[in-house]
């Protein structure tokens, strides 16, 4: 870590790409309780008072796609007019069954597609994350439970974070400035928006993290004035925000999105797997910061690369590393899937505020050894 600052972003529930994912990924979740051998690739659009989802999904039963789009968009907060997109936005539905030339090859448990996916984990929190991309998830979770709460009922849906941590020899020392953006109704003055949310977002988030900012160092809508947000603003489509997902930048990413695909898409389950090994490595004191790297070939269950980087922080010889990773987990694509349990509906919630460092997914536990 040579950076004297890094900077990461987060963005809120109701940001039109994560309206996408979530969408997409409880319609994965739907189909996991139909069936848990479903397969699903489903991505979402959305617009002006419009969704359009399309992709391809196996399943034993129908599902109400319709039905699930909506009761997302409603749980999301867009349920007035005024934002030009509500649960009664025209919904449609383009979805037909996997590629019997794809499916050929997951049915033999193999990858359902090739790529490379990255994980990591390094010491500067608790979570096993950088810090500064658990704290922009944190800021916009924390303001988004103000306006669903009414502590700030003048919030509107969507929003974002940024956040700029400063670095010395490799480790966070300080907070320099954190960015916030969020839709209000128009009533409100920018200064009674900026300091309402420092005193209720960034202030506990940040003491909670062990550090202060002064307000003067928090900036709010930085145009001066945004008044209505989501998809008639901006449009929305799944898997837009990969650096948000994982780890804000601070680590390599492979070239595929994670929301809307079952886990034979090693685009998803890799990315948990080398997430696992990777803050596994950390979490039992083998090294301060681990990456690693796995690679998967379509139709075929094996990774076709394995690899760890420590950036010369290991404790132990490289032996007792990989030693660990033998006896954590069988990175075969059906190894993955069965050793996180992967099979189940757990994807929705997975859709906003990142994938990692949640300790709620199974990817996440830390086995001593």
């Amino acid at each position: 870590m040579n950076y004297q600052y890094f900077t990461s972003e987060s963005v809120a529930a109701g940001h039109p790409d994560k309206v996408c994912d979530q969408i997409s990924d409880a319609a994965l979740d739907a189909a996991l309780i139909a069936s848990p051998k479903s397969r699903v690739a489903i991505e979402t659009l959305v617009t002006t008072n419009r969704i359009i989802m399309a992709g391809e999904v196996t399943c034993p039963k129908e599902i109400d796609f319709e039905k699930i789009a909506r009761r997302v968009v409603k749980r999301l907060g867009y349920t007035d007019p005024i934002y030009n997109f509500t649960d009664e936005a025209k919904v449609s539905v383009y979805i037909h069954r996997q590629s019997p030339d794809i499916a050929m090859g997951a049915d033999k448990d193999g990858a359902g597609d090739q790529g490379m996916m990255f994980g990591y984990a390094c010491k500067e929190t608790k979570e096993l994350m950088p810090l500064p991309i658990m704290l922009a998830h944190r800021l916009v979770e924390k303001m988004d439970e103000t306006r669903e709460t009414k502590k700030l009922s003048y919030l509107r849906p969507d929003g974002k974070s940024e956040v700029k941590v400063k670095y010395e020899k490799g480790l966070p020392v300080s907070i320099e400035k954190v960015v916030l953006a969020v839709p209000h109704n128009p009533k409100i003055e920018n200064g009674e928006l900026k300091h309402d949310l420092f005193e209720k977002v960034v202030v506990p988030v940040l003491e909670k993290a062990g550090f202060t900012i002064k307000e003067e160092d928090l900036i709010v809508n930085g145009t001066g004035q945004w008044e209505i947000g989501g998809p008639a603003t901006d449009t929305g489509v799944t898997g837009r925000k990969i650096i948000i997902d994982s780890y804000g930048g601070m680590a390599r990413i492979g070239g595929g999105a994670f929301s809307g695909k079952d886990p034979t898409k090693v685009d998803r389950s890799g990315a948990y797997g080398a997430r696992y090994l990777a803050k596994n490595i950390v979490g039992n004191g083998l090294a301060n910061r681990c990456e690693v790297q796995l690679a998967y070939v379509i139709g075929q269950p094996e990774p076709l690369t394995k690899e760890i980087d420590t950036f010369g922080t290991a404790k132990v010889s490289p032996f007792v590393i990989e030693d660990l990773a033998k006896k954590l987990l069988d990175f075969s694509v059906r190894g993955i899937i069965e050793g996180l349990d992967l099979r189940r509906p757990l994807y929705e919630k997975t859709a906003a505020y990142g994938h990692f460092g949640r300790e709620e997914f199974p990817w996440e536990k830390v086995v001593k050894f």
